[in-house]
This record gives structure tokens, sequence and C-alpha cells, in this order.
């Protein structure tokens, strides 16, 4: 059973499970203050589970968790109350917090979806230098899931790429890649965040996917060339 019809939803479409709930739903603009939205979701997740206690709940929270910069914010406090919640009332759960997911569609202000369409309308880019980025394949965020459903459950595991990209890295790939040159203006600010990735590293290296500036160069070719 999906609920959701975005990007991380439409992974799970041809591979649903009949004794698994893939909650892919709600609340996924980190920038959102409105009560009623998040409100929203929680009442959602709380039907949801009610209607459902008999199958795995399979949330998919966020890595923004970690962001220093979002500490306290509505989003983040919002998304661990989610958290809370299934780990309260759920017999069988897996969290899921996700890095920032590349695939077809999506929110069109996504990272990889501002900057190749920037790319494409020759428009400038304001690059803050101090930044950095976890990218990661959505087609990875369906295998890592189906992965750790084979495993122990009720626990939290973080999908993430292994390494972080700075902005400047992400920007010169999509230059080779698309042979030009990007006009940008540089602005000495940003921040970045660790994400481990310990429980999920094994997926990664057993699908040879270490090179990161090859993994990005994929993700290139397969959504955006």
């Amino acid at each position: 059973m999906i609920i959701g019809k975005g990007l991380i939803a439409n992974l799970f479409l041809e591979n649903d499970r009949d004794d698994v709930l893939f909650f892919a739903s709600g609340v996924s603009n980190s920038l959102e203050t409105r009560p009623e939205e998040f409100l929203r979701e929680e009442n959602m997740l709380r039907n949801a589970i009610n209607e459902n206690s008999e199958k795995i709940f399979v949330y998919f929270s966020t890595c923004s968790i970690y962001d220093s910069s979002k500490t306290g914010s509505d989003y983040v406090l919002h998304k661990l109350k989610m958290e809370q919640i299934i780990k309260k009332f759920c017999e069988s759960f897996l969290i899921l917090r996700v890095s920032n997911a590349v695939g077809n569609g999506g929110n069109p202000n996504l990272l990889m979806n501002y900057l190749v369409r920037s790319v494409r309308n020759t428009e400038r880019i304001n690059v803050h230098t101090k930044a950095t980025r976890n990218l990661i394949d959505a087609d990875d965020i369906r295998g890592i899931t189906f992965s750790m459903l084979q495993g122990n459950l009720n626990k939290i595991v973080n999908v993430a790429y292994p390494e972080n990209y700075t902005i400047i890295e992400i920007l010169e790939i999509v230059e080779r890649f698309y042979e030009t040159k990007l006009e940008l203006n540089l602005v000495k600010s940003g921040s970045g965040y660790d994400i481990d990735v310990s429980h999920i590293e094994y997926y990664f290296r057993s699908n040879g996917l270490t090179n990161k500036e090859s993994y990005l160069c994929n993700i290139l070719e397969k959504y955006y060339s």
C-alpha cells in the first residue's frame, strides 16, 4: 500500500506490497510554517496507522534533522514528532531519513532540478561556496528500502550517499556533462552536515557506486540528458 503521489511514492508503484505501507506523503518543503499543513500530515499518518496496524509501516523522513541551521524549525520539529508517533503506535516500522533525492519529477525547486533548469536557460546561478549537499539517486532509495525490509525492523536508518558534494563540485560536474561554462555569482556563505550511513554503505560498495563523480554523472545521464 502506498500513500503519496510524489517522487518517493512513485518509486514503489511497480513493487507495492500488501504487507507494507509506504507512507510518502505530507509536508516536503523544509521552509513550511503553516500549522494546517503539518496537522494535515499528522492526521493522515495517525489514520494510516489505525487502519493498517497489521502492516509494516515505512515512513520517509528527512536528513534535514541533522542540519544545525534548521534545528528548532517547524519542519524539523514536525518530522521528529511524526517519528515519535510511529515508534509509539506501530508494532512494525521502518523510519528512513532521506537526503536530497534526485529522480524523475519532484519539486522543480529541488537543487538538481534548479541547476539543470538554470543551465538550459543560461541563467546566472547564485552559489554558496561553503555549502554542501548529499545527493542520492531515487532508484537507490528504492533499492535500500527493500534491502532494509529484509532485515531487522523497528529502527531509524539514514538513506544518503556516503559522501557529500560541495556545490562547486556539483557545478563542475554539471559543466563537464553539458560541455558548457556556467555564469556564477559566488557568495561566501553556506554550510553542510555529516550523515551517518554506516548501516547502508554495503549497498553502494556491492553495486559499484563508490565513485562520487561517476555517481553524479550517472544521475545526470539518467534524468537530465
